[in-house]
């Protein structure tokens, strides 16, 4: 009951204060990540002062420049892809229409017209959902990038927060109630670990994906290559929705532009997106994210879509660490229940524990009093 009434105040907390969350959320994902790096330059014998300096000054050039060097070009290519995007729709629907008479002689008029118009409508409505998404990462990244307050706040909410981490968790220990204080040890190093699986585990798969995505795609001389693997790889955070939306783009515009004369291309991109899939499924998440996280991939869309629509951008960032937390605390709360007499019966339960018999206390001496 404790846990679940600091989590819903926790829920009610960032809906009153989530048009100013997002630096100090930032912040605190940056300190998260980087407390280990900092931890083993403080057994160097580095303090703990210099090094959270020196690991911000190093990150916060490292970002700068990634930031100077790519987004124009990646600024570039999203508009482009969304300006061009109707085109490229509009030039697919007239290739289909060209073969629309080896259709119909194959499968007769009627079930060619059926399959005309459901292939319009999901064309339509994949691109349609496809071009919302990058218009909003587009918006949203660069609304990040011009806020005053992530690129001045941030970097001072993340120093403090290294700085004082040890002292924290302390005072957080501390605070702990003696009696229950290791299985609640226990519940926390569970949370820990599934943030660790979902912010760096995760965090890791979806830089090797954005990376692979981009790359391949470029090499392959595909059209606004380097945007379309971008957003492929930002939105593999969302099961199956990156790799589709990213395979929805990359065909669409492969298409397009390679068909007819060049149709091998066409086979390659194909190629990179099922060599992706892949890659994320069988390797990068059982290496880099493994068992840690442990929701279901339904579980894991709704919470995205429900926080993104509570909080916005700050939700999207939060959804599938809190989606980890609150699947901790229902794995702990099922445990009790399993072994709660509501469960097992009064019959099943195993005896209690004898109390400890109480000491003997010393025969008190009979107060003198004053004699005859």
């Amino acid at each position: 009951m404790i846990w679940a009434g600091l989590f819903v105040a926790a829920i009610l907390l960032l809906w009153v204060f989530r048009s100013i969350l997002l630096p100090f959320v930032v912040g605190l994902t940056l300190a998260y990540l980087l407390n280990p790096v900092v931890n083993w330059l403080q057994k160097l014998g580095i303090g703990r002062s210099w090094g959270s300096m020196l690991v911000l000054l190093l990150v916060l050039i490292l970002l700068l420049g990634l930031l100077l060097a790519l987004v124009p070009l990646i600024a570039v290519q999203i508009g482009g892809l969304i300006a061009g995007l109707p085109g490229y729709v509009a030039d697919l629907q007239d290739l289909l229409r060209q073969w629309m008479p080896q259709f119909t002689e194959w499968l007769g008029p009627e079930r060619t017209a059926q399959l005309e118009g459901s292939l319009t409508d999901l064309i339509g409505r994949g691109v349609e959902f496809a071009g919302l998404v990058t218009g909003t990462l587009a918006q949203s990244g660069l609304t990040v990038i011009n806020t005053i307050a992530v690129l001045f706040i941030t970097p001072v909410v993340a120093f403090y927060l290294l700085v004082d981490w040890e002292g924290m968790v302390k005072k957080v220990d501390d605070l702990l109630p003696r009696r229950y204080r290791s299985e609640i040890r226990g519940v926390l190093a569970d949370i820990d670990g599934a943030m660790a699986g979902v912010i760096r585990g995760q965090g890791s798969v979806i830089l090797v994906l954005c990376v692979y995505y981009c790359t391949a795609l470029t090499l392959a001389g595909l059209n606004y290559g380097l945007a379309i693997g971008l957003i492929g790889g930002l939105l593999s955070f969302v099961p199956y929705v990156g790799f589709l939306v990213g395979f929805a783009l990359s065909m669409t515009v492969a298409l397009v532009q390679f068909w007819p004369d060049q149709w091998v291309f066409v086979l390659i991109v194909l190629m990179i997106y099922i060599v992706g899939q892949f890659l994320e499924g069988n390797i990068l998440y059982p290496k880099l994210v493994g068992q840690s996280i442990n929701i279901n991939p339904v579980w894991l869309m709704f919470a995205l879509f429900a926080f993104a629509l509570l909080f916005g951008f700050v939700g999207l960032l939060l959804a599938v660490p809190l989606a980890a937390i609150s699947g901790v605390l229902t794995r702990f709360a099922l445990t009790k229940y399993q072994q709660s007499s509501l469960y097992l019966g009064p019959d099943e339960l195993p005896p209690p524990a004898p109390l400890p018999e109480p000491a003997a206390t010393p025969a008190r001496k009979p107060r003198a009093t004053a004699g005859k």
